[in-house]
């Protein structure tokens, strides 16, 4: 076996490989880091359009959801058909005869139900049953003015705001088809505040009405899902980029 000498006579042996990751392991990771990058682009644009279309942003007009929803708050409200409406649902609508502007309010009861206020603790009756309703600002009985037994026209329905006493709502339209809205004119379902920071997350699914009235709000809309998707999709982009720069970093270290 033959040896070469440098200028100064040394003798050398065979060369090593520079400090840091072998170059096996530098194309595998690599490798990794570009599929998290793809990966995560694919979820984050994707749950970006998935939401665009499940979603429309909605800011809140007035205070008659107070304290579920402030006004200016910014709400993401699935597109849903009025069919699919429930007792209990936060609802966007527009009805020619309430302004024929979008409006939030909360169902309270669908056609054939039968409304009215209230028993002796001062809670709303539904087809005979009080309902305890734990997100109202106030009592149920505010304003009410002892609303007498009303039934809700088959199609229609009755539209109640979270704080009772200055909501503008289906009480003060009872000479309209019985204060009944038509399903049809439901375009959206709150699902979730977007803004502001500090009320950022979901509406929460009530159950006010699931044990007297024998079911309440409506399934919940993909939310948690679509969010999961952006932001999972952001940490895999942001980790897979990070790769190559954090392994040249220590590689020099």
């Amino acid at each position: 076996m033959t040896t070469s000498t440098g200028t100064s006579g040394a003798t050398t042996g065979p060369r090593s490989h520079p400090p840091g990751p072998r170059p096996g392991r530098g194309r595998l990771g690599g490798i990794l880091s570009n599929a998290a990058v793809a990966v995560g682009t694919v979820l984050f644009l994707g749950g970006f359009a998935w939401g665009a279309v499940q979603y429309q942003p909605v800011t809140v007009p007035s205070g008659s959801m107070d304290p579920t929803l402030e006004v200016g708050d910014r709400v993401l409200a699935q597109r849903i058909d009025g069919e699919d409406v429930r007792r209990g649902d936060v609802v966007i609508f527009n009805d020619s005869l309430w302004g024929d502007v979008p409006m939030v309010k909360r169902v309270v009861a669908v056609g054939g139900d039968t409304v009215q206020c209230c028993d002796k603790r001062g809670r709303l009756i539904v087809n005979g049953e009080s309902v305890d309703e734990p997100y109202l600002e106030g009592e149920a009985s505010a304003v009410f003015g002892g609303l007498k037994k009303t039934e809700v026209e088959e199609g229609s329905l009755f539209l109640l705001g979270d704080d009772r006493a200055t909501s503008v709502d289906s009480r003060m339209h009872l000479t309209d088809d019985n204060g009944g809205v038509p399903r049809e004119a439901v375009s959206a379902r709150v699902d979730a505040r977007a803004w502001p920071p500090g009320r950022m997350g979901g509406v929460e699914r009530t159950t006010a009405f699931d044990d007297a009235l024998g079911g309440g709000v409506s399934a919940p809309g993909p939310y948690a899902a679509v969010t999961w998707a952006i932001v999972g999709g952001a940490a895999l982009v942001l980790g897979g980029a990070a790769h190559g720069p954090v392994t040249r970093m220590f590689g020099r270290a």
